[in-house]
């Protein structure tokens, strides 16, 4: 939330001054992201791990700088919609970083617990240090003062919660789902995502040592956000941090222990360390070398193993085995909500791409089933081309395999996550809580066939 009492002691001048003071450094980098990401349509957090070492920030600096610029993009629509009603004439050109700057500082006024005067303070002289923008500072300390004063009236206009949805997401969502669940779903992006962990076993014991809720589907939700790596367990790898959604997928593909299972795409590591604590031998398969470094040491610190190998899944070859799991890449419009970036990085044309993608995947898959195996497909996307289509076509092409549809009982009895194919299909504003940052979970799609 805003803070809402801190207007008055906003400066009467814009200070002229370069120099760091406490906290530019912070806002410095937060506008650099946002800028980054629209321009290069690159994901936050990849943009993060680039540019912020370069910036020096100590740890508190380095999560306000990120805080900011994921608000900003989680709120988007509703913060352009405000700067853009105030600009008569619009934003002006060749104004260098003026708009990122803005951006972020309506992020802090508008929905963190920042000081407004601190606000607006530091995004003056942010303005100052760049020759474009420094010739607009008036104009952007007028515009910060009048979305200060009137926050109240801001917050309660946008009550339309696709104003934070670009329109081909809208579209897409409202032709699949129907008006009122493409609203929720919409709506469900603007609060804060849980955090959720899988545990090797006794998940009812680490519920009550984590002061956890424990989910119908046997994942545990952290009441409290708080440093992961201090948590008991976490050293002595009990369990690992995966959205409960997430984890699905693995409850449906049913490991056995001594079953040879691969899981295709299979970084950052995820559901292979779900295959093997269940006892399975998998073998993991993805083409990116730092992400499988990533699945590596997951799996270290976990005290799990698995065979590692950096392959295209497209063309990778290897005798069937009992189960295959494809995680394909996709949108990832389903993480809207944990990463905001998605909604305003993705377009038309990359789910379009993608869907070819993982028709080329799911048929590279579809040769690792042995006869009697199991083929688990699933996407992080909210998009049906990236889901109930794929599947549909693959089965109209191969009859060698059907459908096994799921049951409620498999995924603790959330019957509302069952399409009516049998696919599991979480949509964001789901498994429903109380308190906001405790509902909700990734929008994932899953279809478990057998070749027969």
């Amino acid at each position: 939330m805003a803070d809402q009492g801190n207007t008055g002691s906003m400066p009467e001048t814009e200070p002229k001054t370069g120099e760091d003071v406490p906290g530019l450094p912070a806002r410095r980098l937060a506008a650099t992201l946002i800028d980054e990401v629209l321009k290069a349509r690159l994901a936050l957090d990849e943009t993060y791990e680039r540019l912020s070492p370069a910036f020096g920030l100590d740890a508190a600096d380095a999560a306000l700088a990120r805080a900011i610029a994921i608000t900003a993009f989680r709120r988007l629509g509703t913060i352009q919609h405000a700067i853009n009603a105030r600009l008569e004439r619009g934003s002006p050109r060749n104004s260098g970083p003026f708009e990122p700057i803005l951006v972020a500082a309506a992020a802090q006024i508008l929905f963190l617990d920042v000081p407004d005067h601190a606000a607006v303070d530091l995004a003056i002289r942010h303005l100052h240090e760049d020759a474009r923008s420094s010739r607009y500072v008036s104009l952007g300390n007028a515009l910060l003062r009048r979305l200060a004063r009137e926050r109240d009236a801001i917050l309660s206009e946008a009550v339309d919660p696709f104003i934070d949805t670009p329109e081909w997401l809208a579209e897409s969502w409202r032709a699949t789902y129907g008006e009122a669940t493409a609203a929720a779903i919409a709506a469900s992006h603007r609060d804060e995502p849980p955090l959720d962990i899988s545990v090797k076993d006794d998940a009812s014991g680490w519920a009550e040592k984590l002061d956890g809720l424990l989910l119908p589907t046997g994942s545990i939700r952290l009441r409290e956000r708080q440093g992961i790596t201090g948590l008991p367990g976490f050293d002595e790898g009990t369990w690992w941090v995966q959205d409960a959604a997430a984890a699905l997928p693995v409850r449906l593909l049913a490991p056995k222990a001594g079953e040879r299972i691969v899981d295709l795409c299979a970084a950052p590591g995820g559901k292979t360390a779900q295959i093997a604590a269940l006892g399975a031998n998998v073998t993991a398969v993805d083409r990116s070398g730092p992400r499988l470094r990533r699945l590596r040491a997951n799996l270290e610190r976990l005290g799990l193993s698995a065979e590692i190998v950096a392959k295209d899944a497209t063309t990778w070859q290897a005798e069937p085995f009992d189960a295959v799991l494809l995680d394909a890449p996709c949108s990832a419009t389903g993480t809207i909500r944990r990463h905001p970036d998605v909604a305003w990085t993705k377009t038309t044309e990359d789910r379009d791409k993608l869907a070819a993608l993982q028709a080329r995947l799911l048929e590279a898959a579809a040769r690792l089933v042995r006869p009697g195996g199991r083929l688990v497909y699933c996407t992080c996307s909210l998009e049906p081309q990236e889901g109930e289509e794929q599947i549909e076509i693959f089965l109209a092409e191969h009859p060698d395999f059907a459908r096994a549809p799921i049951t409620p009982e498999e995924i603790g009895g959330l019957s509302e996550a069952i399409d009516r194919n049998g696919d599991l299909r979480t949509l964001p504003h789901q498994l429903k809580h109380e308190t906001p940052r405790l509902s909700g979970w990734t929008g994932f799609y899953a279809s478990r066939l057998i070749r027969l």
